[in-house]
């Protein structure tokens, strides 16, 4: 009798041992020694989470936000120097690289009255009058919301050792949007290089940042654009991209 007295005794307590054990553990039973093992792993896994987030189902760690990036440009189509005549402007195409590379949105300045004369002699001469007037002609459209991009990449051919006088336009109206963000130049020429584009944008926009501009002959653009499009890739990864 004194026997099983003893027996239900420790019965008694085995139970109670397991009871507490299952309301510390949040009703749970604890597991066996491999899945605690398991457990271990997972909330010391390479994933860039601690254990606490593990647990918890959270991850307390943002994602770092994508920057936005904009390509704006200028660009003529008609007989162009040393090209012949063109049916895509030599700007556009470089311009088109850029933002498949990169990924950013195309916007293109086109002049409200588009009076430029599609063949190259007679249009040097209304980039020269432009320029001596010191003109800003209207471009149409609505100019994409710039507060929504941190990179904008602003191309256009040389005209007359500048850029063209439509571009200071878009420059001078959005001056306040431009500020504070990085500007990237590029050009396409045939002879002229850069052509200053990079100083002249800094002077347009003074509260800007600008990087390291991209000259590109109109000639290459149009005839060798495996080529132009590598040297594309080498200076956005320089840029970071």
């Amino acid at each position: 009798m004194k026997h099983m007295k003893n027996i239900l005794s420790a019965l008694l307590a085995l139970v109670m041992i397991l009871t507490l054990a299952a309301c510390a553990g949040g009703g749970q039973t604890s597991g066996t020694v491999a899945e605690t093992e398991s457990r271990i792993e997972n909330m010391t896994a390479p994933s860039g989470k601690t254990g606490s987030d593990t647990l918890s189902g959270t991850d307390e760690t943002a994602a770092p936000s994508e920057s936005k990036t904009l390509v704006v440009y200028f660009s003529r189509t008609g007989e162009q120097y040393t090209v012949g005549v063109i049916d895509k402007g030599n700007t556009a195409i470089v311009a088109e690289m850029i933002a498949e590379k990169t990924g950013a949105d195309l916007w293109e300045v086109l002049p409200v009255d588009d009076h430029y004369p599609m063949t190259y002699s007679a249009l040097t001469d209304v980039a020269k009058k432009e320029q001596n007037d010191n003109a800003r002609p209207a471009y149409k459209g609505t100019v994409p919301d710039l507060s929504e991009y941190d990179t904008v990449f602003i191309g256009a051919p040389v005209w007359w050792g500048d850029w063209p006088m439509i571009l200071y336009t878009f420059f001078e109206q959005n001056r306040d949007a431009l500020g504070g963000k990085t500007l990237i130049p590029f050009s396409t020429h045939e002879g002229s290089g850069l052509s200053g584009f990079d100083r002249k944008l800094g002077s347009a926009v003074p509260g800007a940042t600008v990087g390291k501009g991209l000259a590109v002959r109109g000639n290459d653009a149009q005839n060798r654009q495996d080529s132009v499009r590598e040297s594309v890739n080498i200076w956005l990864k320089e840029l970071g991209f």
